[in-house]
């Protein structure tokens, strides 16, 4: 298409086309050309609703209609030549549909502005992202639920400050991960309901004058309702930040587990075992298997933080309505959405192919006093010492072992009893890991069969 074309676009308000330069910052269809199918979806309603109307005919609603049809045709199948000098996909895509069908397509852009159409076609897209991100999830959350049904009773430690605190279950500990990325998937849902609004029929910032429907386009696209204020209508970016920052907290749990394979799979604890098909080796030690797919991971929340900063900062000094500063809002969202994308994948694959240590985890479990609470607590219940107290007697019996160079089963009575003398055989009971695992069944705790439970809870609300 020849300069003198792309500026009848304009409608004659410029002689000359922009420099270089001005071009080039101008200029968004290297990026938002993947709104492609979304713009043509809008328009194609958009017709529809202006020949029902009766704003324009049914035969120029009919050849605007093949017309879009033939474009996102061109476009999918790679035929579609793309112009710079054009700005975006909304003129490329106008400018085709006048090649293909002539004056008709003229008559698309009747009760419509670009304000309006771009803000249709990012909600869409968005809207889109949310709904794929969901699925994501769901997949990601089955292949929790499979590790914690495996390992409902296997022994581990957990942790506070990265040390040894108390036994728990292999299950419960992938169950935390569970209601961490169910929690995700409510704020993608949350978000996508707030965002199902449609903008079209905005216009340009304060409604029109043709007697359009808005109901039946919002309704054409599979929006809850038309939004209820022009102005706000393409102003508003709400959505986007809303889906990046459900994102980057997404991207923040995902990272808190990439960084639990890179410490278990360390030849320091053994713990998991990564597959091949996520692991590489050294270039020159081949003794090592290194978690690159785990630690590239971790590192995306960078990017897609990144990403909800940056709109955040374009977005927060804007006077209403639109204002060119929004043409930024899409390549940010663009590449935290690909990212996200990605990781769920990934770290979906990560953890079905995850093997854990199950004899090495229940070592770890049994070291570092990790049953001192459960000591402290029979204290209490079987003593009727004050928690204070039996905290004091319980401490003194870990010094006592630690001097010792064993662990508290390994103490005997009569060495109990020196530090307090009621303590009575039966103390050995709450003194394993299994036991203690087994009796923590309050609600939430760490016990196999909450842990069972749980996870047939989860494969119900999954489906």
């Amino acid at each position: 298409m020849s300069e003198a074309s792309a500026n009848t676009m304009w409608g004659g308000r410029f002689s000359a086309g922009p420099d270089a330069i001005m071009e080039a910052i101008n200029a968004s269809i290297g990026f938002d050309k993947r709104l492609a199918p979304q713009d043509i979806a809008g328009s194609r309603a958009h017709a529809a609703m202006l020949s029902a109307r009766g704003i324009i005919t049914s035969e120029d609603a009919a050849a605007i209609d093949a017309g879009l049809v033939q474009v996102l045709d061109e476009i999918t199948r790679g035929e579609f030549t793309f112009s710079t000098a054009l700005e975006d996909i909304h003129m490329n895509v106008e400018a085709r549909l006048r090649e293909i069908i002539g004056p008709p397509a003229g008559r698309l852009h009747t009760a419509r502005s670009r304000n309006d159409q771009v803000a249709l076609d990012f909600r869409l897209w968005v809207r889109a992202q949310c709904d794929a991100a969901i699925a994501g999830l769901d997949a990601l959350m089955r292949a929790f639920l499979a590790q914690a049904e495996a390992g409902a009773d296997w022994v581990m430690p957990g942790f506070t400050h990265l040390q040894t605190a108390q036994p728990v279950t292999w299950g419960h500990h992938m169950l935390a991960y569970v209601e961490m990325f169910a929690r995700d998937k409510s704020r993608f849902q949350d978000a996508r309901r707030r965002m199902n609004e449609c903008p079209l029929g905005a216009a340009a910032l304060a409604g029109t004058s043709f007697p359009i429907d808005r109901n039946m386009t919002a309704q054409a696209m599979g929006f809850e309702r038309p939004t209820a204020n022009s102005l706000d209508s393409v102003s508003d970016r709400d959505f986007a930040l809303e889906f990046l920052a459900a994102s980057a907290i997404c991207a923040t749990h995902l990272s808190r587990f990439a960084e639990e394979l890179v410490i278990w799979s360390s030849a320091q604890f053994r713990f998991v075992r990564m597959s091949d098909r996520f692991s590489t080796g050294s270039s020159i030690m081949p003794q090592k298997r290194n978690p690159d797919a785990a630690e590239l991971l971790r590192a995306k929340l960078g990017r897609i933080l990144g990403a909800t900063v940056a709109l955040f900062t374009v977005m927060k000094g804007l006077p209403l309505t639109y204002s060119k500063d929004m043409q930024e809002d899409k390549e940010q969202v663009f590449d935290a959405a690909d990212t996200l994308m990605l990781c769920l994948a990934a770290m979906e694959g990560m953890v079905r192919d995850l093997t854990a240590n199950r004899a090495v985890l229940e070592d770890a479990a049994s070291a570092g006093f990790s049953t001192a609470t459960d000591l402290a607590d029979w204290l209490v219940r079987e003593l009727g010492l004050p928690f204070r107290e039996a905290h004091h007697v319980t401490g003194s019996l870990v010094k006592l072992a630690e001097d010792k160079g064993c662990d508290l089963p390994d103490l005997s009575l009569d060495e109990m009893q020196k530090i307090h003398g009621e303590i009575s055989r039966s103390v050995y009971s709450v003194l394993g890991v299994q036991n203690s695992v087994a009796s923590r069944t309050s609600f939430g705790g760490t016990a196999p069969a909450n842990v069972r439970a749980r996870v047939a809870h989860w494969k119900e609300v999954l489906g």
